[in-house]
């Protein structure tokens, strides 16, 4: 019998898409960009986010809030330490992107760092206030709502998870533009797989200038983180839309050490304080 061919497989493509609400629908628009590596080799199509899917995204942060905020800080502490987890298996994935072995160790770092703040924060920040009177007068900080994240272009993995880590950690939702679809939508399958609720972070891939515009001056959009935004002139245009609706704004920081300690600002930045009166008993 004369021998069969060899057949040569083709690899399946990995095709980048958006994450929201826990899922990973294609771009409404249909449109795509082109993903290269560092040696400017076509890797993939990635889905160009729109206006309608930032929409949706803010939807889903919304509906996702509620029962986010409203879980118990340990709760939130082991789902953030989950990630970690995830992320730690998949650490040789992440280096086949491109991404140093010791940024990966980095970002795993960073995660378990921010789940063991989560009970803490309110330690810190809140507590009893001295009153003249008979009252009992006690702070404590409640997260804000939903974020809007410009995530850094580099260092790609650590600046996403040291944006994205905090945010959550605290209670908050958050919506985030990235321009490195591989590594973000890599990152969204690790959460996927974890224990956090759909919503709780939504990644849309494309570009900052057409989409962070219009959710910086969003009614339902509560803060607009800007750390990882390297253009100057893009930052002053978010700054004024997110003006609009009185947000707070967490500004560009010039030559930010990512792998340094990030202290307790990226978690106070989006929490505000209640403070409670009570009559004390006679």
């Amino acid at each position: 019998m004369p021998e069969e061919p060899q057949r040569t497989r083709l690899a399946v493509r990995k095709t980048y898409k958006l994450y929201v609400g826990g899922a990973f629908p294609r771009s409404e628009s249909g449109r795509t960009y082109v993903v290269a590596d560092s040696k400017g080799n076509f890797v993939a199509n990635a889905a160009q986010a729109s206006r309608k899917d930032a929409r949706d995204a803010v939807l889903a942060a919304r509906a996702a809030f509620g029962k986010w905020s409203g879980a118990t800080a340990y709760n939130r502490g082991q789902v953030v330490y989950r990630v970690a987890e995830m992320l730690e298996s998949r650490r040789d994935e992440f280096v086949s992107l491109e991404v140093p072995a010791a940024e990966v160790d980095a970002a795993v770092d960073r995660l378990v760092w921010y789940a063991g703040w989560t009970d803490k924060i309110a330690q810190v920040l809140g507590g009893a206030n001295p009153v003249a009177g008979p009252y009992f007068n006690l702070s404590s900080p409640e997260p804000s709502g939903i974020v809007a994240i410009v995530a850094p272009r580099k260092p790609t993995l650590l600046g996403l998870v040291s944006v994205i880590a905090p945010v959550i950690a605290t209670g908050n939702t958050c919506i985030v533009i990235s321009d490195a679809p591989r590594v973000a939508i890599t990152l969204a399958e690790v959460l996927a797989t974890s224990d956090l609720p759909g919503g709780v972070v939504n990644i849309l891939t494309g570009s900052a200038a057409e989409i962070g515009p219009w959710l910086a001056s969003h009614a339902d959009v509560n803060g607009v983180d800007l750390t990882g935004l390297a253009d100057a002139k893009l930052a002053v245009t978010l700054e004024q839309a997110a003006a609009e609706t009185l947000k707070r704004v967490r500004r560009p920081a010039a030559a930010l050490d990512w792998s340094g300690d990030p202290g307790l600002v990226p978690m106070t930045a989006f929490l505000e304080t209640k403070t409670v009166w009570h009559p004390k008993g006679l």
